[in-house]
């Protein structure tokens, strides 16, 4: 089933050798997993908000007839991170189409793992470092141009577009879906058998302790080893207490 998805990808992306095709299929895998358990895909593009709106209406409306509509948003505004913080549950996607210097998608593809969400990155250019994201499909190395930002044309179009097309051939073999779903891709400590987890502190509530939030949900977290945070601040949490500040780790704001 899994040669079947990879045929797929290899044909569709025949006309374009830059395109990654194992990045594509493994990316379409992880959104039909996620689809078929009920998420929504909130999409964002703060440089093209032109590519959102698309994006969005390639998955909710389909134009092939039995392929299924799928929940989609458009992210409008200026400020992504407060508004798929308040709206997207744990276990929906954010998809960002955007060059690897928005500081705000890269914000928001961190805080994503602390929120539960599935992460896709699709830009052109620089790449952004490894690990920004759970996919990250960059589809060339040169500076951008109108041909990756034409909002109905262009490679982030054509991107987008066969990264919809695979979805629905996932969704032809749903055997597959379900055994990506069920597997565990999270680091687990050898010692404790107690995982290093990305939280987002939504409030402070002593001196000690903060609520903070997860992907499995809302806990309250030993603050003792980080001393003050402030609420939006990342941390490391293992065996429920915060270890460091995200921050300090990756060297930027957030």
């Amino acid at each position: 089933m899994a040669a079947a998805v990879d045929a797929g990808t290899k044909s569709a992306t025949a006309e374009r050798e830059d395109l990654p095709a194992q990045d594509f299929a493994s990316a379409a895998l992880s959104l039909a997993s996620r689809f078929a358990s009920g998420a929504t895909m909130w999409c964002v593009a703060p440089r093209w908000p032109w590519h959102a709106h698309h994006l969005a209406v390639e998955f909710v409306h389909p134009v092939i007839m039995g392929k299924r509509a799928l929940p989609a948003v458009a992210v409008e505004g200026h400020d992504v991170i407060a508004t798929v913080r308040a709206q997207a549950r744990s276990g929906d996607i954010l998809i960002a189409v955007a060059d690897a210097d928005d500081t705000q998608v890269s914000s928001a593809m961190l805080r994503a793992r602390a929120w539960g969400l599935l992460s896709v990155w699709i830009g052109a250019g620089r790449r952004p470092e490894p690990g920004a994201a759970d996919h990250v499909l960059w589809l060339g190395e040169n500076d951008t141009d109108r041909v990756w930002m034409a909002a109905y044309g262009g490679q982030f179009v054509l991107a987008y577009h066969l990264i919809w097309e695979l979805t629905h051939v996932c969704f032809e073999h749903p055997g597959l879906v379900k055994a990506n779903l069920a597997s565990c891709e999270s680091d687990v400590c050898i010692t404790c058998s107690d995982e290093g987890r990305l939280g987002e502190v939504q409030a402070i509530a002593d001196q000690t302790t903060a609520k903070v939030r997860t992907a499995v949900g809302v806990e309250e977290v030993d603050m003792t080893l980080v001393g003050k945070a402030n609420p939006g601040d990342l941390v490391l949490i293992h065996a429920g207490s915060a270890v460091t500040l995200i921050e300090a780790i990756e060297g930027q704001s957030l």
